[in-house]
């Protein structure tokens, strides 16, 4: 018999009995826990697998561990070979979960910075009647998608829906891409169709690659009255350099989902800045019965190929960080 431990924090019973009923077909046994604690020290290195969101830190304590699977799409806490009993360990992510939800609230953030959303719960607060405000919309806007992976096409099939006049997926190499997206780029012409967008939309993972790709001259690109929406990862953006521009007015406004650090510490600049929604990183997460449904059918999908020896569909490479 072979084991898996899951770290259960989303699962409903449908759940379980899917991954168990697999699991037992595969030749394994499952344990469902909450921390590594209910999980007895002498009996850690019997698990190969771990799924869920296992903190990092804990993953040395399985010795004969052979493969993480973690829940989320991001793995930026778990890349470290360090923190494994052995290099060969397998890493993989959850992409292809996320899509859906993750999109829904794109277009919600966008929608409410388009229409003042901002100007008019503040005068919700105060108890006063706002008038009318200018009004703008997704049709006929101008939209970059940065990453063109499940969350990014999933954002770009929505825009378009709309009727977006374009759609431009921003990517390390040029790769056929879903038709939502006009066209693809590469990094190397992100500063060309900056100037060129009205919603600026980023689901980059952290990357070595990805720090600071959206420093204070490429917020300067942008044309006035554009917006900007991060879900992917703070360490992406120069938080600087938006408040500046949302203060300016150089911008319209903007929503983060992400941010650096987290939790925001209540005296950030952040809080602070006009036209500008926050949310605890929450786009994601697993409140959607729908990402979890995938989440699942995702892991047994990988866990088939595990069992049989084949190479998993959502291996990530811990040095590039995807």
């Amino acid at each position: 018999m072979r084991y898996i431990a899951v770290f259960d924090h989303f699962l409903n019973r449908r759940h379980r009995d899917q991954i168990t009923k697999t699991a037992a077909d595969l030749g394994f046994s499952v344990t469902y826990c909450t921390t590594v604690d209910d999980l007895p020290e002498n009996e850690r290195g019997r698990y190969e697998v771990l799924y869920g969101n296992p903190a990092p830190e804990i993953l040395h304590l399985f010795p004969n561990l052979k493969w993480v699977c973690v829940s989320s799409a991001g793995v930026d806490r778990h890349v470290d070979d360090s923190l494994y009993p052995n290099p060969d360990v397998v890493l993989s992510n959850s992409t292809g979960s996320y899509g859906v939800t993750i999109s829904e609230h794109v277009l919600m953030m966008t929608m409410m910075l388009l229409r003042n959303m901002p100007a008019f719960q503040e005068a919700a607060r105060e108890h006063r009647w706002h008038g009318p405000l200018p009004t703008r919309a997704v049709y006929g806007s101008r939209v970059t998608m940065m990453g063109t992976g499940d969350i990014g096409t999933a954002v770009a099939q929505r825009m378009k829906a709309l009727g977006a006049a374009s759609v431009t997926g921003v990517r390390r190499s040029v790769k056929a891409a879903d038709p939502a997206f006009d066209r693809v780029i590469t990094f190397r012409e992100l500063d060309e169709v900056l100037p060129e967008t009205d919603i600026l939309v980023s689901a980059l993972p952290h990357t070595a690659e990805t720090a600071g790709v959206l420093n204070r001259e490429r917020i300067g690109l942008l044309p006035d009255g554009a917006i900007l929406v991060n879900v992917g990862r703070g360490t992406v953006l120069d938080q600087d350099a938006l408040i500046d521009a949302l203060r300016s007015g150089h911008l319209a406004g903007a929503a983060l989902d992400v941010m650096v650090p987290e939790p925001l510490p209540a005296d950030h600049p952040l809080w602070d800045a006009p036209n500008l929604l926050i949310t605890p990183h929450i786009s994601g997460n697993m409140s959607l019965e729908h990402t979890c449904d995938v989440d699942v059918d995702l892991f047994c999908e990988d866990m088939a190929r595990f069992a049989a020896g084949l190479p998993l569909l959502r291996a990530v490479d811990r040095k590039r960080g995807y």
